[in-house]
Order: structure tokens, then C-alpha cells, then sequence
């Protein structure tokens, strides 16, 4: 399948998309890229619920999302939406579904706009393995149909938009056994659904393709997108964009500046929500920030080529394959691990204290490297790069007016295979101490995370970022977050909402203190069983709210410990990975210093 638009992976066009009204608000078309959080309240708590809408509209959110997990709680959104609105404010509420067809019906009499999950709505997963006959396949699309069509001609009725929002972590059991949990499967769910919503003449609705992964959030999308393109224009649907279950801190601003941002760069996305396990406050500022870097106004006219083939699979990630060569004794390319370079001027600064950055370790100081710089637009210059015997390390000049994500694709397309590249997040190398680190930590990531998704780096060097320390913390976060360089814990986390059966920002960082020495160990944290047991699918261990202040633990995707009592949870997790032999001791303090606590800037309190 090709991919249709962007129409080349040179040029930023946004997707052009029909007009989705969620109450004033409009969606796509013509429209600003719209803000959209979510409350952590419970729903059942109207004054509650009605204070932190309110306060995310006086942040700016635009569209705010309230679960409604069952019927009574779908109710009590009548009081919530009065209450919202006698307070003078407009902002139109999304009703979250899960399971219940019912809660659904209720919500879409009080809300502007309810989202449905096409993996659980109406569906229990049972994780079974079964073959469906072609019958068999359709007597359970025609099931679906049944509870699905009561509220697709209510949504019409009461000019109430939709979201049809495939989560990687809560496909059906009919998705899993016929498509696997895999991009395809994501989009082929949506369609069922979207396909249920056009027989009965409704439009009024959205996409999304959310995981936790990255790569997979994006394959998805971008299959989406192209499957749409397939069908014809009028299935022009607009695309909400979000990472679940990101986490928190600059890890979870990382993550999803990846994710999101490298959709936003590529045209696609009409509506954000950046998922934090954090108050749903501060997301608001995040998403706004990251809209605004991916803005092709920050950068040269994304326009530098026509008919230039894309250098990657736009829906498979692989690694563009390179020979593997030797610089300042380091191997780069090849298999090998991507490098984090800096600059001699930033060496020289963090020098002396080089034990006290523990993981966080300049490999490749770029002056006197033998690294070699060019204008991919210069075709004799890259004749003769490719006519060398040997391979080298080869990155873009600075000072130069090219896109930086536009750019490296060019590079990497017209660029001899085994030579290898050294991603740069910015081609005009800062110096200035005052800039607010979120903005550089966003730009970085949404333009490195792009690439390094995209399969294309060997090595990176982060130049938007002054602080020597701190620009090595975020080189190695971002190839964390982008899942190519494993060097520390990884955290899956997700934002807390009503159905959160726990405190989920307290838990993690007590979980982070536990296991932060744990390299390589993917540990996911869920506030409540909707999506928990697929989002693991990457993770080794789960801790998983199953009851008010009982916790599941799991292996992967299967459940093995029931009903903790949370004030052990946590002690009971490190058993299970102890159990698994991937348990080791944390190291003895030697007097290092955590990196995070030697630059004074973050993203969380940026300066």
C-alpha cells in the first residue's frame, strides 16, 4: 500500500479534512489544531468534576474529556454540563466510553461529543485463541452493529460528535485473532465501526490510533491515513493525536512529543491530548508548546524537493542499515547501539565532573571527528560522499534553510547506505541560557523522535539546548523515549482519569524509587483494567488497579497476582521480578551526583 499524503515526505501540507462540530468547536477543515485534556475527578463528584473543567478552560483546553465508565455515571454528566454552563462556560464535554452501550446512550443526552473504543465497546476481552470462519466473522460484526447503531442514530440525532478511538492496548478478541495487535488491526477496527457510522449517513465523527509505542502510535496513523486515502475523499475524517500512556516528567513529555510531533510534522492531526501521569493542568501548556513547534512557520518552507522517494517504510519500522565504522575509538553504525555526540566547547564543561552523569556520557566529541558536513541539495558534494571507498559519518552543515526532519530524509534518501548520519535537532546551535527548556526539550524530540522512528540515525546531537549536562540527558531520554536505546528503566504510566483505582502519580514514583536501578526492565503502571493488560504488551511487569485499593500484578499481558492490598503492592512487584531473575541490587552510593540535579532547568519547572 502506498502512502498518499503527505504527498512526499518533503513537503508539509496539513491533511485536508472535513468540518467536525463538537459543539462550537470545530474540528479539522480550516480549523486551528484543537487542545483537549482530560479530568482525573470522579465523575460521580459534580462540584469537583465542574471546578477542574473550569479550571482546564481558564488553561486554555479547548475540549475536555470526562469518563463514564457505567450508566450512573453517565447521569451525573446532566449535572456536571449545568453546572459548567451556568458558570458561563462553553467548553464542549466528551463523554469517555468503555464496555457499556448503555453509559453510552446515557452520555450522548448530556455531552457534545462521545468517545467510543471499537475494542471494548460491547466486547469483553477474554483473550481467547480462535479461528473465525468468514461467518463467524460476520455474525459478530452483525452483534456489534446491534448495540452500536442505537447510538450512532442517537449521536445524529442530537448533533453530538464521535470519536471512533482504537486503543493498541484494548483490541477485540476478534481483531487479535484475525489481524494480531498490530497497526493493521488498529485500523481495521476503526473501520468497522466508521463503516456502521456511514450506512446510517453520520459523519460527524473522528479517528485516533493511540498506543503507548511510538512507532506503533505512528505506523498506525500513517495506515490509517492511507487506507482512508484509499476509500475516497469524502472519508476525509479528521485524527485526534495522542501517545498513551506516556508517563510523566520529561520522559512523558518526550514520549509524546515523538509520537505526536511526528505526525504534526508530516500534516496529520486535527485535535491533541498529551497523556501525563500528572494533574491534567499541566498538560494543557504541553500540548500548546508542542503545536507550536511543529508549526512550519518555526522553521524554512517545507517544500525542498519534489518526486524524491521516501528513505523508510512508512508503516514498518527498520533501521536504515549503514557499515559499521570507528570514530574516536567508538563503533558507530551497523548494529551498533546509536551514539550521543557533543561539541568540544561542551565536553570541556562537563569534563571534570564526567562520574557524576553516571549514564549520561558524551561518546563523540564532533570536532576533529572526521565528521563530514553538506547540503543535501548539492548534488556534486553528495557524488562525491558516495563515491568514497570507504563509509563515513556524514551530517548537515548548519546555518542552512532547510527543514530539519525534511532535511535529514533528503539526506538519507540521496545518501549511500553504508554511509551513516548524525541526526541534529536544529541546525542553528544555541547559546543562550535563558531559553525555556520545555520548548528546546519538545523541539528536540519531536524532530530527533521523528527521524529515529522513521529508522534513520546513527548517532545524535542535540545543538538547541546551552546546558552541556543537560543536553546529554536529553540525547539519551529522547533515544529511550523513541525506543531505540534502552539504558535505564522504562516506565509505562498512564494518566490518571475517574475510573483510576489509585493514586497513580504517588504510586509511580514510589515504583520509580524501587526499580529506577533496573536497566532494561519495562514496568507498566495502570489506574484501572480498560486498557492495562494491552499496553503491557510491551512490558515485562504490570502493576494494575483491580479493586478500590487491590492491585492485579502481571507478567507481560497475564495476570498472576490478585487483589494486593496496595499498602503491599509495591513490595509483592519487586518479588514477581525477583521470581523472574530480573531483579539485581541497587548500587552502593559512591558520592555521584544525579545529572537531573546538576542543571537546574526541567521540563516540568522549566526556567
Amino acid at each position: 500500500m502506498d502512502f498518499e499524503h503527505p504527498t512526499n515526505f518533503y513537503l508539509y501540507d496539513r491533511r485536508k479534512t472535513r468540518d467536525v462540530k463538537v459543539g462550537s468547536v470545530g474540528i479539522g477543515a480550516d480549523n486551528p489544531i484543537r487542545i483537549q485534556s482530560m479530568i482525573t475527578t470522579d465523575t460521580l463528584d459534580t462540584k469537583a468534576s465542574i471546578d477542574e473543567v473550569l479550571q482546564l478552560a481558564d488553561a486554555g483546553c479547548e475540549i475536555v474529556r470526562i469518563t463514564a465508565q457505567t450508566r450512573r455515571h453517565a447521569a451525573n454528566l446532566q449535572h456536571i454540563s449545568e453546572g459548567i454552563r451556568s458558570a458561563g462556560c462553553t467548553v464542549p464535554l466528551v463523554a469517555d466510553i468503555h464496555f457499556k452501550p448503555d453509559a453510552a446512550m446515557e452520555a450522548a443526552k448530556w455531552v457534545e461529543k462521545v468517545r467510543v473504543n471499537p475494542g471494548n465497546y460491547a466486547d469483553k476481552k477474554k483473550f481467547k485463541t480462535r479461528e473465525y470462519t468468514n461467518a463467524e466473522y460476520a455474525e459478530e460484526l452483525d452483534r456489534i452493529r446491534g448495540q452500536f447503531s442505537p447510538l450512532v442514530k442517537l449521536c445524529k440525532e442530537r448533533s453530538v460528535a464521535m470519536r471512533i478511538g482504537t486503543n493498541h492496548g484494548s483490541l477485540s478478541d476478534r481483531i487479535m485473532n484475525r489481524y494480531g495487535d498490530t497497526p493493521k488491526g488498529m485500523v481495521e477496527s476503526a473501520l468497522e465501526f466508521a463503516r456502521i457510522a456511514r450506512d446510517l449517513d453520520f459523519h460527524n465523527f473522528v479517528f485516533s490510533m493511540k498506543a503507548s509505542n511510538p512507532k506503533v502510535m505512528i505506523g498506525a496513523y500513517r495506515l490509517l491515513v492511507s487506507a482512508l486515502n484509499d476509500k475516497g475523499s469524502d472519508w476525509n475524517y479528521p485524527m485526534h493525536v495522542g501517545v498513551t500512556e506516556a508517563g510523566d516528567g520529561e520522559d512523558g513529555r518526550i514520549k509524546s512529543a515523538i509520537g505526536i510531533g511526528s505526525l504534526l510534522n508530516d500534516g496529520i492531526g486535527d485535535t491533541v491530548r498529551v497523556s501525563l501521569t500528572e494533574d491534567a493542568i499541566f498538560e494543557v501548556p504541553v500540548a500548546k508548546s508542542l503545536v507550536s513547534v511543529c508549526s512550519p512557520d518555526n522553521e524554512a518552507e517545507w517544500k525542498i524537493v519534489d518526486g524524491e522517494k521516501a528513505p523508510f517504510d512508512p508503516y514498518n519500522y527498520s533501521k536504515r542499515k549503514t557499515s559499521k565504522i570507528i570514530v574516536q575509538g567508538i563503533e558507530v553504525g551497523g548494529k551498533e547501539t546509536i551514539r550521543v555526540c557533543t561539541t568540544q566547547n561542551k565536553f570541556e564543561a562537563v569534563s571534570h565532573k564526567l562520574k557524576e552523569l553516571g549514564d549520561f556520557q558524551p561518546e563523540i566529541v564532533t570536532d576533529n571527528s572526521g565528521i563530514i558536513e553538506i547540503d543535501p541539495r548539492d548534488n556534486d558534494e553528495m557524488h562525491r560522499i558516495n563515491q568514497l571507498e570507504d563509509p563515513v559519518l556524514v551530517t548537515i552543515k548548519d546555518k542552512i534553510d532547510l527543514p530539519v526532519v525534511a532535511g535529514f530524509r533528503l539526506l538519507a534518501s540521496r545518501l549511500g547506505e553504508r554511509h551513516s548520519i548524525v541526526l541534529k535537532d536544529t541546525f542553528f546551535p544555541s547559546s543562550d541560557p535563558n531559553l525555556k527548556f520545555e520548548k528546546t526539550l519538545l523541539t528536540a524530540a519531536s524532530r530527533m523522535g521523528s527521524l529515529l522512528c522513521d529508522g534513520i540515525g546513527d548517532a545524535i546531537l542535540v545543538q538547541g539546548e546551552e546546558a552541556p549536562g543537560q543536553s546529554l540527558r536529553l540525547s539519551y531520554n529522547i533515544l529511550q523515549s523513541a525506543g531505540v536505546r534502552i539504558f535505564k528503566t522504562d516506565y509505562v504510566a498512564c494518566p490518571s482519569c475517574g475510573r483510576t483505582l489509585f493514586n497513580l502519580q504517588e504510586t509511580t514514583a514510589k515504583i520509580r524509587e524501587a526499580t529506577g536501578h533496573l536497566k532494561g526492565v519495562r514496568i507498566a503502571v495502570m489506574g484501572c483494567i480498560v486498557n492495562g493488560p494491552g499496553e503491557m504488551a510491551d512490558a515485562d511487569f504490570g502493576y494494575v488497579g483491580g479493586a478500590p485499593e487491590k492491585i492485579n500484578l502481571y507478567v507481560g499481558k497475564e495476570a498472576v497476582k490478585f487483589n494486593i492490598p496496595q499498602i503491599e503492592a509495591v513490595d509483592r512487584l519487586i518479588d514477581l521480578i525477583k521470581e523472574h531473575d530480573r531483579w539485581v541490587e541497587p548500587p552502593i552510593s559512591n558520592g555521584s551526583v544525579d545529572v537531573n540535579k546538576i542543571e537546574e532547568k526541567s521540563a516540568v519547572n522549566p526556567t
